[in-house]
């Protein structure tokens, strides 16, 4: 049976050339659709002199709207400003479906606003685990409950992460999809001639910030360095808390055994990768670590810390769990050293394979867009008294704010009706049959 073809609009501040686990998400969902024969076009905010329509590999187009990151890679929140391009992206693509992504992007809580004012099909996936308490996740939380009170599918990478927006939103859960992250194993693959184990090298690629664990490193790598003679670090990566790591290492004088790398290109991951034995994750808080996933698809034993959706990532047997503490985290580094003889990356790497798809992802997201199509297009009254269910002030607020979107939209339709602004043309590209595609990324 011949599947439906869809146009699809992915949105969030978050996409290349900044890298990043949201990022990689996106490039490879919206390839893989491609190769499925729908439309994807991807909305992101200006990255330097990257700015205006680029194409990307497989005819995928980027709207890189000249907006410059305000904090966090993240673009200044204009509220109703960004209605008219966003508007105007929608008609001349002739989308379907709004897909937006994390629930940090300001752009993507926008992007859906607009697009349900005028009536478009919204899906979002959240990539991320929040809190409860503190002053920032209680605003997130509360934005995050205004973006879905009128999302018609959701998307979660992990059931802890489910459970989690879920709780945040107040979304019904029965709207709520698991849908895993994946690794392009085929990029990912072990080195033909393994690195040997008279010296245990142990690698470590992550943002240097307090969220990923960078604190916990400062601690871990001189006891196991103590402990181990022949254990070596390899640490790729930037961000405010290198500096703590460069004096930990002159501190200790630990110049030979730990080998600061700064920020690592995509690209290049897998080689620094393939050099070591073990991988070590040491983030407070995750909802999916797909470097996770690329260093057991490179044959890498994992060490991670038990916070997030992490446990359900790997099966027990390719991952050591400890809790976010400094000797609890040495002691489960010295259980992956004597595992290692065990190991056998070939095997790893095929059992990854079976595991992490992204062409099972795309599929599976397809069946999340036919259930979005069949929700029922409720009128203006009913969709925007939802709102009023967000609280006894930001109810309200909100539902204020929708009736202005809604009268700025119609004021737009008279200044610029949708048959003035011109339908692009789709870029044809020579086709390859779904069976050939999967054949190659095997």
């Amino acid at each position: 049976m011949d599947r439906k073809k869809y146009r699809i609009m992915m949105v969030s501040d978050f996409f290349y050339p900044n890298f990043g686990g949201v990022e990689n998400h996106i490039y490879y969902l919206s390839q893989c659709l491609l190769k499925l024969g729908h439309k994807v076009v991807v909305v992101t905010h200006a990255y330097g002199n990257r700015s205006g329509v680029r194409y990307m590999t497989g005819g995928l187009k980027v709207y890189y709207v000249p907006w410059r990151p305000f904090v966090m890679q993240n673009s200044f929140p204009t509220l109703f400003p960004s209605l008219p391009i966003i508007r105007t992206i929608l008609i001349r693509e002739r989308i379907t479906i709004v897909h937006g992504h994390q629930a940090f992007s300001t752009l993507c809580h926008e992007a859906l606003m607009h697009s349900r004012t005028m009536g478009y099909r919204v899906v979002f996936t959240d990539h991320s685990l929040y809190g409860f308490s503190d002053a920032g996740s209680i605003h997130m939380n509360k934005v995050l409950q205004f973006t879905l009170a009128d999302v018609s599918q959701a998307i979660c990478v992990l059931h802890t992460s489910k459970e989690n927006t879920v709780l945040r939103s107040g979304l019904p859960p029965e709207k709520v999809f698991v849908i895993p992250n994946a690794v392009d194993t085929a990029m990912f693959k072990p080195a033909v001639v393994q690195p040997s184990r008279s010296e245990i090298v142990i690698v470590v690629i992550s943002r240097l910030v307090y969220r990923k664990g960078a604190d916990l490193l400062v601690e871990v790598i001189p006891d196991v360095c103590r402990l181990h003679p022949n254990v070596r670090f390899i640490v790729g990566g930037d961000g405010p808390k290198r500096v703590w790591l460069e004096e930990m290492r002159e501190k200790h004088s630990l110049q030979d055994r730990v080998e600061m790398l700064g920020a690592v290109p995509h690209a290049q991951v897998r080689s620094v990768l393939i050099s070591g034995h073990i991988f070590l994750n040491s983030s407070l808080t995750e909802a999916f670590c797909i470097a996770i996933l690329e260093a057991a698809s490179c044959g890498l034993l994992t060490v991670s810390t038990r916070v997030g959706g992490v446990p359900e990532v790997l099966p027990d047997d390719m991952i050591i769990l400890a809790e976010p503490d400094p000797g609890d985290m040495v002691l489960a580094i010295e259980r992956a050293i004597s595992m290692l003889p065990k190991v056998d990356p070939q095997v790893m790497h095929h059992r990854m394979r079976e595991l992490y798809n992204w062409h099972d992802v795309a599929k599976r997201t397809e069946i999340v867009y036919d259930r979005t199509l069949k929700c029922p297009n409720q009128n203006l009254l009913v969709r925007v008294s939802r709102y009023l269910y967000c609280g006894v002030w930001a109810g309200k607020l909100f539902f204020v704010v929708m009736i202005v979107d809604f009268l700025f939209w119609r004021l737009l339709e008279l200044w610029q009706p949708a048959e003035d602004i011109e339908e692009m043309p789709d870029l044809t590209l020579p086709h390859i049959s779904n069976k050939e595609t999967l054949q190659k990324t095997e």
